[in-house]
């Protein structure tokens, strides 16, 4: 990943963990607890692609393990957050943007019960059995509602800032490179000369006018003689 990524990409998650943390583990919903940390990874994902979503959903899983008041086993929700971000990722179009709003959405609820059982899952094997006490239905319900409800106010910011991170262009050498490359080539098949050489070009023009001139003028004196 890019150094932009990078740091684009942490600041997003700390902000994220801290708030989920601080505000939304403190409000005491029945069922889950809204993840917004999930949608961060989600945002992240979508314009990044499977690889840098992997990446950051293992970043940011590792990072909410280690946080306190963390009450299980590290590594646990990297796993789910790593795999949960590179099934987003997949669904990244080549421009990084998306067409409509049903798309992330529908990711948005298949993200929150897919995490929820594989957090499940994966506690399960652990001897974890939480969710058995709250009910896994209701997990599954309440995970979905309250994502859905909280994405529309994160997912499209964070892509926002991912695209236009992506943007910069002080560090790209991608596709915006190579359209200030094809837009050069476009100016030069229309006049014949290289943009770059245009001065070059004209002074040699003027440069063989003037020899001709010269030549003329000498083939018309020694007719003269």
């Amino acid at each position: 990943m890019r150094v932009n990524r990078i740091l684009l990409s942490s600041a997003l998650v700390v902000v994220a963990l801290v708030i989920q943390v601080s505000v939304l583990a403190r409000l005491h919903l029945p069922g889950a607890v809204p993840d917004l940390l999930l949608l961060t990874v989600l945002g992240l994902a979508m314009v990044y692609g499977h690889v840098g979503g992997a990446l950051v959903g293992f970043g940011a899983g590792l990072l909410a393990d280690l946080a306190p008041p963390a009450d299980h086993a590290a590594g646990r929700y990297a796993l789910v957050l790593c795999v949960t971000g590179y099934f987003a990722g997949l669904i990244r179009p080549e421009n990084g943007r998306l067409k409509s709003v049903t798309g992330p959405m529908a990711v948005v609820v298949a993200a929150a019960i897919g995490s929820t059982l594989l957090y499940a899952g994966v506690g399960a094997l652990v001897g974890d059995t939480a969710a058995r006490h709250v009910g896994l239905s209701g997990l599954l319900f309440s995970a979905a509602l309250y994502d859905l409800l909280l994405a529309p106010f994160v997912v499209p910011g964070v892509m926002w800032l991912a695209r236009r991170s992506d943007n910069d262009p002080l560090t790209e050498t991608g596709p915006a490179a190579k359209a200030g490359d094809i837009s050069s080539g476009w100016l030069s098949s229309g006049t014949g000369l290289r943009v770059g050489g245009q001065r070059g070009g004209l002074g040699s023009l003027k440069a063989k006018a003037r020899t001709r001139s010269a030549r003329v003028g000498r083939i018309k004196g020694v007719k003269r003689l």
